[in-house]
């Protein structure tokens, strides 16, 4: 009886639930924001329980469709949004046959009769790279909601699933989901000038104070075929930025071991004042009939500029960074390419912080200071990430091409590249990947960084992104 008391429901309130929401648009609005901020112009989009399509006409997309198991909800949504594909259609028997790149199911995944049959449902119309995401009731709210109801505050619902987010993970698993993002916002629902403002901006983003939060957000991804042999599966471009680095630059190319259907070297060279130009250039001729080697001079300073010059050239399906000092062993970096070409993630990102380094690998305030901005990245992107500045980071080149053409979002930031991949790697919903590696002890040259002024530079970025992608 639930189906057809839930569609009852639905079917009387689908003429006045414009003028009720309006009411409320402070609430609906944010989540509007929330999955905007993951949602490209280029993608195509899907909405699971549209209602009357107000919110799906507010996402962005370069396609949208809407479902919704209520016709009288259809019918509002097609009249009020032309543009805007529309079907009487119920979740748990979805007959679309167009694969989308992003899935929404806002606030209807509680009236849904089985969660996990739905779930499964709409793998029938994702690829491998569609991102679902779900905005769904905190649990903890549900006495403050039965409370508004009665208070008149909020509409009376039918009996609905209040998930936990344990539950929701599981059945995402059951269905063949994997969730690697979870976010909660919005400590008050309703516009107070000033102080829903200031409370939901800055203090619901906040530790501990986050968990009461009405609203919980879920961004998952396809669980990828763990039996498909990826071993030859993609070529690789390998991109060795060098700054004062001659006496590793052979060593590089001897130490980096074989794999994937090909490996492309990229030496970019930067403002050196040794010999490394020179060395580069010997080891390209070298090297020529054993290995694929391009080389370069950056234009500007910086990482993060040579590594953008040496993307810019690469032709391989994936995309790495090996720092010229080898204090990342070449030997570990096959273990990049089994981790992405698996699916494990789509950004790998090399962590120095798991093992027991060399003696003099990295000194005890770098060391403070790479696990102070550890959580504080942990927390700004909301997965896990315990190595920020760590130089071997890996991804699909073309991830990194919708990351350059998004890059305005952030801007030409970060003069050490890896803020500004972790950072567009987060706009993209990528899932992002720790993977562990020993950290060596420089056997030649002197570091690059330092320690005071680099640190100071890094909190300004992080103070910056915060800006960009927390407190919104």
């Amino acid at each position: 009886m639930r189906k057809e008391t839930t569609l009852a429901y639905f079917e009387q309130i689908a003429p006045g639930l414009r003028k009720y929401r309006a009411s409320r648009r402070y609430y609906w609005n944010d989540i509007v924001r929330y999955c905007n901020f993951y949602i490209h112009e280029e993608d195509s989009v899907l909405e699971i329980g549209c209602a009357n399509g107000d919110s799906l006409a507010q996402l962005k997309g370069r396609t949208k469709t809407g479902i919704d198991f209520s016709e009288a909800m259809i019918a509002e949504a097609r009249s009020a949004h032309s543009g805007i594909r529309f079907h009487v259609m119920d979740a748990h028997q979805i007959t679309l046959e167009e694969k989308f790149d992003v899935i929404v199911i806002s606030n209807s995944v509680g009236f849904f009769y089985d969660v996990q049959q739905v779930l499964e449902e709409i793998q029938k119309v994702s690829h491998e790279h569609t991102r679902v995401i779900i905005a769904y009731y905190n649990h903890l709210w549900e006495p403050m909601l039965k409370l508004g109801e009665l208070l008149g505050l909020k509409r009376r619902t039918p009996l609905q699933s209040w998930l936990s987010a344990r539950d929701l993970d599981n059945m995402l698993e059951l269905a063949g989901w994997e969730s690697f993002r979870s976010t909660r916002r919005l400590l008050i629902p309703y516009n107070i000038p000033v102080i829903s403002w200031f409370t939901n901006k800055y203090l619901a983003k906040l530790p501990l104070i986050n968990q009461l939060c009405i609203n919980n957000y879920v961004n998952a991804r396809r669980v990828h075929d763990i039996n498909e042999d990826t071993t030859a599966k993609y070529s690789t471009t390998v991109v060795i930025p060098a700054r004062n680095e001659s006496g590793n630059i052979e060593n590089a190319i001897l130490r980096l071991p074989r794999f994937g259907r090909h490996v492309e070297i990229i030496f970019v060279e930067g403002n050196s004042t040794d010999d490394t130009w020179d060395k580069i250039q010997e080891i390209q001729q070298k090297y020529k009939d054993t290995h694929d080697i391009k080389i370069a001079r950056q234009d500007g300073k910086g990482k993060g500029d040579a590594v953008r010059k040496g993307y810019a050239m690469a032709t391989g399906d994936i995309l790495m960074i090996l720092d010229a000092d080898l204090t990342v062993p070449p030997e570990d970096i096959p273990k990049f390419y089994h981790a992405i070409a698996s699916g494990k993630a789509e950004f790998i990102n090399g962590s120095r912080l798991v093992y027991p380094m060399e003696k003099n690998a990295m000194r005890f305030l770098n060391m403070l200071g790479n696990k102070f901005f550890s959580m504080l990245f942990s927390w700004l992107l909301e997965q896990q990430i315990k190595d920020t500045l760590c130089g071997t980071k890996v991804m699909f080149r073309k991830d990194y091409e919708r990351l350059a053409a998004n890059r305005k979002f952030f801007g030409e930031f970060d003069p050490f590249g890896d803020y500004d991949l972790l950072f567009g790697a987060y706009k993209l919903n990528l899932k992002i990947i720790d993977l562990p590696v020993r950290y060596r002890e420089r056997t030649y040259g002197d570091t690059n960084i330092s320690r005071f002024k680099h640190g100071l530079l890094l909190l300004r970025m992080c103070w910056f992104a915060a800006g960009k992608i927390k407190f919104i």
